[in-house]
């Protein structure tokens, strides 16, 4: 029986990936690797839409792969890569340039909110294409599915668009990927903003809880954590999205039902609750932390994990990208066509 492909990548944009990762896509993606044929990418061209410190961005990249390894993704059961070493990405990514339209790109919320943010004028043309190189991402490897959140539904139907587009012009050649919406419980609040989304590019650190923080640095966060002036723990998103955002947390890493932690902690105050979470978290974390730092004293062998993933990468999106090349009439390279 045929097993399903799965494709999913992100960015290493930080030097840690933060709770808000691992727990809207990384523990997911590890439950899913056993029933897809699950390919999984550092995406560091995608990173390079904005300017970005070559060195820091190299070691960025292999932090990146060294926590998805860390989290549970399997170098065996998956196929693990780093975007920029399969050359196909770039290729099939100009070619659907020439399939998509500007208007279609033009509505993309993302790079409006992106661009917004510096001023339209400063945006690199690479900001604006980056849904096109994300469809190539998907595409190149015949994905059946996309685990996705919902800011990123709009990209995965525009990919479906250009792809059906092409098959049309074309003759059938992509398979059209279906979006795998990401659990929304998953998702983790700023500590200092609960209000707002758990992001890298948030206003301050204080609220954001990265996957590499030491010990104290953790207990430090959660400590500071805002929540109100009830003081009653209860699970309550509109009315107490500080206490609601721990509660999940502590559910994340206890593996409690939040339920069941509302229980235990009926008449305690939001020390205890505050306590139960630094705990729980920082055991929670200890192995993934221990885990990259081993990788990543031992450059041979990521390097050695990451060189086999890209191979298989490559052997699987040179498929596509032949069949690709032929449906749109390029010359096959052969010895009768090169310079004697």
């Amino acid at each position: 029986m045929t097993t399903s492909r799965l494709f999913s990548g992100m960015q290493p944009s930080a030097s840690s990936l933060h709770l808000g990762n691992y727990a809207g896509a990384m523990r997911q993606w590890v439950t899913m690797q056993s029933s897809y044929d699950a390919y999984f990418c550092v995406v560091d061209l995608h990173a390079i839409t904005v300017p970005q410190d070559p060195a820091k961005l190299a070691n960025q990249t292999l932090r990146t792969a060294a926590q998805f390894l860390a989290c549970g993704v399997s170098a065996t059961q998956s196929t693990l890569f780093i975007q920029s070493h399969v050359s196909a990405h770039s290729e099939l990514s100009w070619i659907l340039n020439t399939i998509a339209g500007f208007g279609e790109l033009s509505r993309m919320t993302q790079f409006k909110n992106k661009a917004s943010k510096n001023g339209a004028a400063d945006a690199t043309v690479g900001l604006f294409t980056y849904p096109i190189l994300q469809a190539a991402d998907i595409l190149l490897y015949d994905s059946d599915v996309v685990p996705v959140g919902e800011d990123q539904r709009q990209h995965l139907e525009l990919a479906r668009d250009i792809a059906e587009r092409f098959n049309q012009r074309f003759g059938e050649t992509f398979v059209l990927p279906r979006a795998k919406i990401l659990e929304r419980e998953a998702k983790i609040y700023d500590l200092q903003q609960p209000e707002l989304k758990m992001s890298k590019s948030a206003n301050s650190s204080k609220g954001v809880l990265w996957l590499l923080d030491e010990p104290d640095v953790i207990s430090k966060k959660i400590g500071s954590a805002v929540t109100d002036s009830e003081n009653v723990i209860r699970f309550d998103e509109l009315h107490k999205p500080g206490v609601s955002n721990l509660l999940t947390i502590g559910s994340i890493a206890t593996g409690m039902s939040i339920a069941s932690l509302e229980d235990q902690l009926a008449g305690a105050g939001y020390g205890k609750l505050k306590a139960l979470v630094q705990d729980a978290l920082i055991e929670h974390l200890k192995h993934i932390r221990e885990k990259t730092n081993a990788l990543m004293n031992d450059p041979a062998e990521l390097d050695r994990l990451l060189s086999e993933g890209s191979r298989k990468a490559r052997d699987c999106a040179s498929v596509t990208l032949s069949r690709v090349r032929s449906a749109v009439g390029f010359l096959a390279s052969s010895s009768s066509l090169q310079d004697s």
